[in-house]
Parts: C-alpha cells; sequence; structure tokens
C-alpha cells in the first residue's frame, strides 16, 4: 500500500494538504516549511516547482514563484533539498509542477529522482491527458509514482471516468474554472458540482483545491471530498510572518474562522 492510499484508507474524510512554492521565501527554506507543517498537523504536502508561466495560478502563487526563481531554486536544486527527507516524515509527498521544467529535466530521470526522493505522486496540470497515456504513465508506473490529474466544473462525466480509469491516488477537484486563489465562499454552481461529482462514485478519492481560504470554504471541501488543499492562503501567511513557525500557526487559525 503506498502512503497516499494508506493516508486516505485511515482518514478517508477531512484531510489538509497544503501547497507552497520551493524556494519561497528563501532558496533554502523547504525543508524547514515541509517540518513545520507535518509538526502542526498537515496530512499531505504538495511542494511546488517553480514555473515563470504557472498559468493555472494565481497572483499569490505567481509572485512566489518569481520570487523562488530569484532566489535561485532550480528542479536540480530542490531535488538536493528532498534528498533525505524521508529520514524526517512519514506522510505523503506530491511534486506540482508545470511540463516545460521537467521536460528540460527529462520524464524518466525527474521519475527516477522523485522515487529516490520518496515522492508519491506527481501533479502537472498542463500535461495532456493522451500524452500522460502514451508517453508518461508507463515511466511513472516503473518508478512508483502516481500522475494525479485534475478534473474542473468543466469537465465532462466521460472525461472523469477516463481519468479516474487510468490514474491512482486522488484526483484533484478544482473549486471552479479560474486560477489559484482565495474564495469567501462557494455559491450554489460550485455545491451542485461537488454533488455530481459525488454521486459518480469514482473509485478514487478526491480533494478539493483552488479558493480554499477559510472555514467556509474548507468545510465545504471536507464534507464534498476526502479534503481539501490550501495554497495561495498559506503563501499569503507566509508573506505576513516572520518566520516559517509563524506562517503554519497563522494558516491553522484562518482555518477556523
Amino acid at each position: 500500500m503506498t502512503r497516499i492510499e494508506k493516508l486516505f484508507k485511515q482518514k478517508p474524510k477531512g484531510i489538509f494538504s497544503v501547497y507552497f512554492t520551493a524556494g519561497y521565501p528563501t532558496l533554502d527554506s523547504t525543508r524547514e516549511v515541509i517540518r513545520e507543517l507535518v509538526a502542526q498537523g498537515t496530512d499531505l504536502i504538495e511542494v511546488g516547482i517553480p514555473f515563470s508561466d504557472p498559468m493555472a495560478d494565481g497572483l499569490v502563487i505567481q509572485k512566489s514563484s518569481t520570487a523562488a526563481l530569484e532566489n535561485g531554486m532550480t528542479l536540480h536544486k530542490l531535488f538536493e533539498q528532498l534528498a533525505d527527507v524521508r529520514d524526517e516524515i512519514s506522510i505523503p509527498l506530491v511534486m506540482m509542477g508545470y511540463l516545460n521544467p521537467i521536460m528540460q529535466f527529462g520524464i524518466e530521470p525527474f521519475c527516477q529522482r522523485c522515487a529516490e526522493a520518496g515522492i508519491d505522486g506527481v501533479i502537472i496540470p498542463d500535461l495532456p491527458f493522451n500524452d500522460y497515456i502514451t508517453n508518461y504513465k508507463p515511466i511513472a508506473d516503473r518508478y512508483g509514482i502516481n500522475f494525479i490529474m485534475l478534473i474542473t466544473p468543466e469537465t465532462s462525466d466521460e472525461r472523469i471516468r477516463l481519468i479516474d480509469d487510468h490514474t491512482a491516488g486522488f484526483i484533484y477537484m478544482v473549486s471552479s474554472a479560474s486560477t489559484t486563489g482565495a474564495q469567501s465562499s462557494f455559491g450554489d454552481e460550485k455545491q451542485a458540482y461537488f454533488h455530481r461529482i459525488d454521486a459518480m462514485n469514482l473509485k478514487n478519492p478526491r480533494l478539493i483545491g483552488f479558493g480554499i481560504s477559510n472555514k467556509a470554504t474548507l468545510d465545504a471541501a471536507q464534507q464534498n471530498a476526502s479534503g481539501a488543499i490550501i495554497g495561495s492562503t498559506f503563501i499569503n501567511c507566509i508573506a505576513e510572518t516572520n518566520s516559517v513557525k509563524e506562517a503554519v500557526t497563522l494558516l491553522f487559525e484562518k482555518m477556523k474562522k
């Protein structure tokens, strides 16, 4: 059983997952952020690979990616930072990034380095599904890496079932057809979308991301899926505080309001 499978079996509801941009706030803060998120109770961590044109991300994460790149973060440097991370933590780690830097690195070396670092899954928002099936899945399977796909309110039922049949780990359920960023609540249209997907009885569990910023959106995500993914709100917490520990504490406080 993989770490992701184990998490969803042990905690089918209420999962609290956090995204952060590697290399932000400082080049060498990656391990510190991971340690502190684990220490304060995060269930799953998404390590963001900074990229100059993160098309699915809103302004907050775009700025953190720019800062991380200016700090000198690269994919090679990130793998160096994650080399012994499994000596310290046991929760699932997922890398999230865009296709360009991964293709530049090489898909097989990338999957190999992920496996060596104990990375459990990869999310590539701009990876076409057909390319994944044909060119990426055989390599990912060889190294035991789950490629996790995104669905949106516009994704057809046929496409969702295709994704469900050919992926493992979990499905990343984007709350709305927009970029990342805080939302104060999820209206009737989004709730209907959540209920529609829930009624499909997919084999993969789901996590809801994009717009999780307070207790109302967190509760809605955790009620309509296995859990929530928080990104922009945590990046804002880092910007608002003087230490990583304070940022994580502030994040948990904001999610209670």
